[in-house]
């Protein structure tokens, strides 16, 4: 029996319990006196109710912070990674999973944070071409998360590099950064910007600066 086989037995197994277990409690509610339904209904249902609400809620939270915990031990393994690994191609997809890990954010990476500007910087100036932009466009998004204000002239010529993705996501960075440095630059951007996404990555970033 295959894998699918045996999912759809235990899908048909579960349904029929269900249906059976409907039955039976319809069955039993309609033999119940009518003092013990009301009974029922208006003290033991509604208390039930709350405490599967509760033991739900607790149950989401729990899940939450082992996911956080578990997140936290696996970037923290990453950066140890990051820090010993010599290769620099090697370096920048550690740096990139780090951050993602991370849920883009800089707490936490404060430790190497200027290595990773440091590198990110590199990887927008080195890998040129059109066969390279993805990378580019990648370093630029993510040195908005690590907020080095430094990086902003950076970001600004990035914005008219000539893949559309590369300036979509040097406008993001800036974004996240609140360069207020932009703001002129980024609303040339949103209004003549051939393609979309760009002018509404500019429109997002745009937002962040000025709270509309």
């Amino acid at each position: 029996m295959t894998r699918r086989d045996q999912d759809g037995q235990a899908n048909l197994t579960a349904t029929l319990l269900l249906v059976g277990l409907i039955v039976a409690v319809v069955w039993i509610w309609k033999r119940l006196p009518l003092v013990t339904q009301d009974y029922l209904v208006e003290r033991v249902i509604p208390l039930t109710l709350l405490g599967v609400a509760v033991v739900l809620f607790v149950w989401v939270v729990a899940r939450k912070l082992h996911r956080r915990w578990k997140d936290r031990l696996e970037r923290d393994r990453l950066i140890i990674r990051f820090e010993r690994e010599p290769s620099p191609e090697k370096r920048l997809d550690l740096a990139f999973e780090v951050i993602e890990l991370n849920w883009y954010k800089l707490q936490g990476l404060e430790r190497v944070a200027p290595a990773m500007v440091e590198l990110f910087v590199t990887t927008m100036k080195t890998a040129l071409g059109d066969k390279q932009h993805l990378i580019r466009g990648k370093a630029a998004s993510h040195l908005g998360v690590l907020q080095d204000k430094t990086t902003v002239p950076l970001l600004l010529a990035a914005l008219e590099d000539d893949h559309a993705y590369v300036r979509a996501c040097a406008a993001l960075a800036l974004g996240r950064m609140r360069a207020s440095e932009a703001k002129a630059k980024l609303e040339s951007v949103m209004r003549e910007d051939w393609d979309q996404t760009v002018r509404s990555r500019a429109r997002e970033a745009l937002e962040r600066l000025t709270g509309w």
